[in-house]
């Protein structure tokens, strides 16, 4: 239901239950306000948002209200401009202002802070106070964040979001009245994988990014870039700023059906690994500096003798097709094990046969039962853990809105709520990060949580003879309007992936699903087919090829130590073209530096089947292209542009054609030209453009992008949403200033959210499970402990993420030390190979498992059983 409003004149449509403030912001009225946030509802803490409201026609005098706390139901009139109103709101900034240091000349957050925002658009331009300010003391919060509480003006914000809405439990607000302190009991890092969000939720500069401001360049002189995250399969949206062709910071972009206003630490920091010394950015022949021509001579001849594709689901669609293209099909394999490619076809074959509907994290949000089998997803896919925490407390916000409270007004929904949960249960090896909010936490080991799977979809079925807890499960999710089942491969047990589509078919339409491959493209490589590493290995082993192209992989990490080491032993040579060094590029015959996501355009599958582009974020360097670039020069295709490639690539694979929708191609022009990367140039700015006014200064052309690296061109809230680069309109410069861009608060931007779906419901596409191949090795099963803040190669070559995550780690169940004459502390061979952990011991920890520290010491792969023995 909508009713109608009338605002200083103009009449607006207002969803009948949502808050005054929101209305006005969706409609394009500015009401300034400082503790109201999207995502965190209204707390009515800063009494910036004042407006007159009239009860009717005929009151004259109206009454000054609060608009975030104010229901459109309650109101017929309402008033922004009113003098009084007005007023109000200009003592309310002079107050919170009283103690705010004069230091905008030299804070990092200027030019894009809320506060300097709001204190123009109120007036305020001379303060009277002439005593002492209050003065805090600021705290070492890690290496992520900086801390200047300072510029604090007690909006709560910060630890709305990371005590209520994030779950952390290390930021408090301590104090009273005017003398609050916003930070921790006592010094240290914020342990929250989360906690870089409070650089942005913010109105001041009381949070920066630590990162940004040790490699400082103001927000005016950089240039973002739209682009998608490359460090987990959920496919957020990211702003990539640089300037002088060196990358920054990292920001979020909003997208309502993904990450909304907020991403994890892993994903705003995570991709500074293209600055990182783990770059590659000098042609090896033999692991040694060579010059370009005598590498890509040497490259050529390898590409001549006949070579197979090995591809990467960190790499874009485009680039694992220009190598599928120079290959051929049947020499195109995944770049992972032959059991995660059989397990991501597997997922793919299952969305499209569609026994329910993919969940967007939005939808995650809204389902009233959650299964989670297997997924420790705080660690492995943060933001969609995140998620979760909003759909616990579901219950509560229902009971709220029985008693008549409003979603939006949160502390009372806290309040009214009596702490109900929606019932999530967890069935994983470990203890989670999310048992406290879950209403049942099961510890099985990987086999046992697949039985305990098929035991969940048997007693939905109405079968007897599941046990007690797979029943209650059964029970849980049957009454549910819209239960939400949620696997992966994370433990590499195929068998999880079938229970779970097994459970949402048989729920039948009302259920969601979501499952989860590994990487960022691990769909998108799926799409284009190809089996693992060892059927590689067989190929060049049976002389059908001599040698291999890596591309964008270190196989060490993605298969077993075995497999990676038979298919070097089978090749004559290998090729590596990639952006980081790493064990694979140091064992290539030649390797070839390409550009990182940061340096290049192409496209991204997410878990849902969602086609993402992302674009370079810096100019093109000769010196590391695209990879597509050069499969192209060694023959691949005859494409001059990335929408050249695009073309042939939905010609070949018809199921691709929305790879073209995901965004507009380079020949895109508005009225103004092409989107521009970089802010307004308002005077006072650094005059940075040397373009026009020197002779040898010349914009950088993009050639597969729609955008432009000069400072003139269309910005705003007329840009398509896949090309919208800030946030910033005429007067307002903060990323508060998203709500311009959007249909609704919260809901999706205007145009549309990017991205296209590829993956279309078809029934017959369902292919066969794969046969359950048995536990290969002996000793315990390897699990692989994933971390929040290291998740894979890229993470850890981000220095701020290396520095905030954990030593290595090797936990056993005490049981199992003793068995194997292990003690805690003792260095251990796993399948005679020295792991970089020592042991700790778990009781909680399944017997019979060793769980170790993702990586090379636990590379991705079937679930396995290894050899564990103390080092003699």
């Amino acid at each position: 239901m909508t009713k109608k409003i009338e605002i200083d004149g103009r009449i607006i449509e207002a969803r009948d239950g949502e808050d005054l403030l929101s209305a006005c912001l969706t409609h394009g009225i500015d009401v300034p306000y400082f503790c109201w946030h999207g995502a965190l509802g209204s707390v009515g803490a800063c009494r910036q948002c004042a407006v007159k409201v009239y009860a009717g026609p005929d009151d004259t005098e109206g009454r000054i209200v609060m608009s975030c706390m104010t229901p459109v139901a309650d109101v017929e009139r309402v008033s922004v401009s009113d003098p009084e109103a007005t007023a109000f709101r200009a003592q309310v900034i002079e107050w919170l202002m009283v103690n705010h240091p004069h230091d905008c000349p030299v804070c990092e957050e200027a030019g894009s802070c809320h506060l300097q925002d709001m204190t123009i658009a109120t007036g305020h331009a001379i303060r009277r106070y002439r005593f002492d300010k209050r003065t805090h003391r600021n705290q070492d919060l890690g290496p992520l964040l900086t801390h200047e509480m300072n510029r604090c003006i007690a909006c709560y914000r910060c630890t709305r979001f990371y005590r209520d809405y994030a779950g952390g439990r290390d930021l408090d607000a301590f104090g009273a009245h005017d003398d609050v302190y916003f930070g921790r009991a006592e010094d240290g890092p914020l342990e929250s994988p989360f906690a870089g969000n409070l650089a942005e939720v913010c109105p001041t500069g009381v949070f920066n990014d630590k990162g940004w401001s040790q490699d400082y360049a103001r927000k005016w002189d950089m240039r973002a870039t739209p682009s998608v995250c490359p460090h987990c399969s959920i496919g957020c949206n990211i702003l990539v700023d640089q300037r002088d062709g060196r990358v920054k910071r990292v920001q979020n972009r909003y997208h309502g059906a993904l990450n909304g206003y907020f991403i994890c630490d892993r994903g705003r920091y995570g991709p500074l690994h293209v600055v990182s010394e783990a770059r590659l950015m000098t042609p090896l022949l033999h692991g040694e500096a060579a010059s370009e021509h005598d590498a890509c001579a040497a490259a050529h001849a390898v590409v001549a003798e006949g070579a197979i594709g090995i591809g990467s689901p960190r790499a874009s669609l485009e680039a694992n097709y220009a190598l599928q293209r120079l290959v051929g099909p049947e020499r195109f394999f995944a770049g992972v094990s032959d059991a995660e490619a059989a397990m991501v076809r597997r997922i793919v074959a299952i969305l499209r046969a569609g026994p329910a509907k993919v969940a967007s994290l939005a939808d995650v949000e809204q389902a009233d039962a959650v299964l989670v089998l297997g997924e420790d997803l705080t660690n492995s896919s943060p933001r969609l853990a995140l998620a979760l925490r909003q759909t616990a407390r579901g219950a509560e916000r229902d009971l709220a809105e029985q008693k008549g409270v409003p979603r939006w007004l949160d502390p009372a929904v806290r309040t009214a709520g009596e702490g109900r949960r929606s019932p999530i249960v967890l069935a994983t090896p470990l203890a989670d990060p999310l048992d406290d909010i879950a209403a049942l936490s099961l510890r099985r080991d990987p086999p046992a949580i697949a039985a305990f799977g098929a035991g969940v979809a048997a007693a939905l079925s109405g079968e007897t003879g599941s046990d007690t807890e797979a029943r209650r499960v059964a029970e849980i999710l049957a009454v549910a309007q819209r239960p939400l089942i949620i696997a992966g491969c994370s433990l590499g047990v195929a068998d999880i992936i079938e229970t779970a589509a097994a459970i949402a078919s048989t729920l039948g339409s009302k259920a969601r699903i979501v499952l989860l491959p590994p990487e960022a493209n691990s769909v998108g490589l799926a799409l284009l087919g190809g089996d693992g590493l060892d059927s590689a290995a067989a190929l060049l082993e049976r002389g059908a090829a001599k040698t291999a192209i890596v591309l964008e992989n270190d196989l060490f990490e993605r298969a077993p130590r075995g497999s990676v080491e038979r298919l070097f032993a089978a090749a004559k040579s290998v090729v590596a073209l990639d952006s980081m060094t790493s064990e694979t590029t140091a064992r290539a015959s030649v390797a070839l530096p390409v550009a990182p996501f940061t340096g290049c355009a192409g496209t991204f599958v997410n878990y849902e089947g969602r086609a993402q582009r992302f674009f370079a974020a810096v100019p093109p360097q000769d010196a590391a292209p695209s990879a597509w670039r050069r499969l192209d020069a060694f023959g691949a295709g005859d494409w001059h542009s990335l929408d050249a490639l695009i073309g042939d690539l939905i010609v070949e694979w018809p199921d691709l054609v929305g790879v073209a929708d995901a965004a507009p191609n380079a020949d895109f022009m508005m009225a103004d030209g092409q989107v521009t990367r970089a802010p307004r140039p308002y005077s006072a700015r650094t005059a940075d453009d040397r373009a026009g006014q020197f002779a040898d200064a010349v914009i950088p052309v993009d050639p597969d992008g729609p955008m432009t690296f000069g400072i003139k061109g269309a910005r705003g809230t007329a840009v398509p949403p896949p090309l919208i680069t800030s946030y910033k309109t005429a007067g307002l410069h903060s990323a508060n200033n998203v709500t311009r861009f959007m249909e609704e608060i919260g809901g999706p931007l205007r145009g549309g959210d990017p991205g296209a779906m590829l993956l279309k419901p078809n029934a017959a596409a369902l292919i066969d499970a794969p046969p359950r191949a048995p536990i290969v090795g002996e000793g315990l099963l390897l699990l692989p402990l994933h971390d929040a803040f290291s998740g894979f190669e890229l993470s850890r070559a981000s220095a701020l993420l290396a520095a905030r995550a954990p030593a290595p780690r090797l936990l056993l169940h005490p049981d199992d030390a003793a068995l194997h004459g292990l003690t805690h502390g003792a260095a251990v061979l796993i399948d005679g190979r020295a792991c970089a952990a020592t042991v700790s011991l778990d009781a909680s920890l399944p017997r019979g498992i060793v769980a170790v520290s993702a990586g090379v010491d636990a590379p991705r792969g079937p679930l396995r059983r290894v050899r564990v023995e103390a080092v003699r």
